[in-house]
């Protein structure tokens, strides 16, 4: 087994998580078998309690786990399915030990974080890297760690001293260490600016670690002269210091990283045996050629000229644009597919609603503009009642209107409540989640998940849906051809759709086309009445991947470019990708 170690330095949010990544890629471009680490040294025991406003979006895997969002990166680059323990945080390892305390597994010792917490670090990487994440047997070849947090934090000290001690555990020519470092550039000056680099190495060298690699990320690429003063000062050759400048979009950052030569760096300092040719490999997704046409195309599609689809989010936490960074890529990934250009308008839900109209008019105008010339409307999950009327009118908006509509686990619940207080007439609809008083409560609490404790005891991981209708569209998005057919989607929630209330809905033409394993938890809804409007309990966007997007979200983009007024419009395009997928 072979490590690969990303760690950072400067200032956090430098992008750690795209390189792990892309390293990752790479190496997986190179035939070897890829897993990844992320370390997250806050004390919290997962990320699912954790305010989106402060850490982004909480990434679900297949077995329930709640990670980082970095993860989600993981397994977008790398196209596997890891689980709860590719990712560690402080609260699981010390939750760990101080349980085999408790049992008197340390047979009396005084527990300290040398050598009982690093060790406990040491045994869950060595753990985890062994674990088959592709869905192939056997183990991988290389586990990419990425160290979260700064260098210099004092949360991420006992994560550096467990690392200096494994790289000796598993010997030196099995781990390579790559230092993610700012190189700014002083406005006035002009010149890129490597002391910060030069603290952080030193530091980080001054705890054990010296750096194989020094990957420096800057606005423009970097200067020959800057990687010279970087080599002299920090230890390494100048060939390894690689320049990781602002690139057009994300996929090009694994060429770029090709084109410094990383991949023979790595498997020189690693003494490894390159599995295939690198570019000249058969054209799978994940080989560089591949790769390359596909970012390439991303960067076709941002400059289309023709008109930008135009989706509206309509969400609770918009102000922070990585609470919703699954469903953003999968919205990239969906536009990439059927090459038209996305413009994702942000709507604060709130904004929408008639009370802020007196609170703040212009932002209240602004926002129903912004609905109003959109072509289709995403609302993606949440937690708790504020802005909720907002939701449900710009779902009212979408089906009256006629504008293509997905919503995402709430924003499923919200069409549900919607449909029964406009069509079937119960204007006291409402969820339990935002009251337990009234009659209609039409989204009710699951009965199998805790009120009390808050982390972990939602429904979540990968379930089956079970369709019981194949001519609905979005039956026909995932290629059913039969009732009884399932499809296999990740959840996050606590509530339901009631099942005493699925029978009158029904009948007034809101179908639930997917239901449980058990036919008594709805899961899909689709108005047949309608070019698009579909809800799904599960969350979509975490199974999404760059060359095989996500179904519903295909759909939705789909949905708006036939409603285009000019039929002309780029019509000679779209047939074929409707027949594609099955909607033809």
């Amino acid at each position: 087994m072979k490590y690969i170690v990303v760690s950072g330095g400067v200032l956090s949010g430098i992008g750690k998580g795209i390189i792990a990544s892309s390293t990752g890629m790479i190496m997986k471009s190179m035939g070897f078998r890829v897993t990844s680490i992320k370390i997250d040294p806050y004390l919290n025991i997962d990320a699912g309690t954790m305010s989106p406003f402060e850490h982004g979006e909480v990434f679900v895997l297949d077995d329930g786990g709640e990670v980082d969002l970095d993860l989600g990166n993981y397994e977008r680059f790398l196209d596997v399915s890891l689980n709860r323990d590719n990712n560690i945080t402080t609260g699981k390892v010390y939750n760990t030990a101080i349980e085999k305390e408790r049992r008197g597994l340390f047979l009396g010792k005084t527990v300290q974080v040398v050598p009982h917490i690093t060790n406990e670090i040491q045994k869950w990487i060595e753990r985890v890297s062994h674990m088959s994440v592709d869905g192939n047997s056997g183990e991988p070849d290389i586990c990419v760690i990425e160290l979260g947090g700064t260098v210099g934090d004092i949360e991420s000290m006992p994560f550096i001293e467990a690392l200096r001690q494994f790289q000796f555990r598993v010997g030196v020519e099995n781990f390579c260490l790559m230092h993610v470092s700012l190189i700014p550039v002083l406005g006035v000056v002009g010149e890129q600016k490597t002391k910060p680099t030069q603290q952080s190495v030193r530091e980080l060298r001054a705890l054990g670690l010296s750096p194989d690699l020094i990957m420096c990320r800057s606005t423009q690429p970097l200067e020959d002269e800057t990687k010279g003063k970087l080599a002299l000062f920090c230890h390494v050759s100048k060939d390894n210091v690689i320049g990781v400048h602002d690139v057009s979009n994300i996929y090009k950052v694994p060429l770029l990283l090709n084109d410094q030569n990383l991949p023979a760096l790595i498997v020189n300092r690693l003494k490894l045996t390159c599995k295939v040719d690198l570019i000249r490999g058969p054209e799978t997704p994940y080989w560089l050629s591949a790769w390359k046409k596909m970012a390439d195309k991303m960067d076709q599609v941002s400059n289309d000229s023709l008109k930008p689809i135009r989706i509206a989010m309509v969400g609770k936490y918009t102000g922070l644009s990585d609470s919703y960074l699954s469903v953003s890529k999968s919205l990239e990934h969906a536009s990439m597919d059927i090459d038209r250009k996305l413009v994702v308008d942000w709507i604060a839900c709130d904004h929408l609603e008639l009370e802020h109209k007196s609170e703040n008019l212009y932002e209240y105008e602004a926002a129903w503009e912004t609905l109003r010339r959109c072509n289709g409307i995403l609302v993606p999950g949440g937690f708790g009642d504020r802005g909720i009327e907002g939701m449900i009118l710009a779902a009212e908006y979408a089906r009256t209107s006629g504008k293509p509509y997905l919503g995402i686990c709430l924003g499923m619940q919200i069409a549900v409540i919607e449909y029964a207080r406009n069509i079937l007439g119960w204007t006291n609809a409402n969820s339990e989640e935002f009251t337990s008083t009234l009659a209609k409560n039409v989204v009710v609490f699951m009965p199998e998940v805790s009120k009390t404790h808050m982390g972990g005891t939602m429904r979540l991981g990968s379930r089956k849906s079970i369709f019981n209708d194949c001519t609905s569209k979005i039956s026909q998005l995932y290629g059913i051809k039969e009732a009884g057919q399932a499809i296999d989607e990740r959840h996050r929630h606590r509530y339901e759709v009631n099942p005493e209330f699925v029978d009158e809905i029904e009948k007034a033409g809101l179908h639930f086309v997917a239901k449980d394993e058990t036919g008594q938890r709805m899961e899909i809804i689709e108005l047949k009445n309608h070019d698009y409007f579909v809800g799904c309990q599960f969350h979509p966007e975490f199974k999404s991947r760059p060359q095989k997007p996500s179904p519903p979200f295909v759909g939705l983009i789909l949905s708006c470019w036939k409603q285009e007024l000019d039929k002309n419009f780029g019509e000679s395009k779209l047939i074929p990708i409707l027949k594609k997928w099955n909607l033809h």
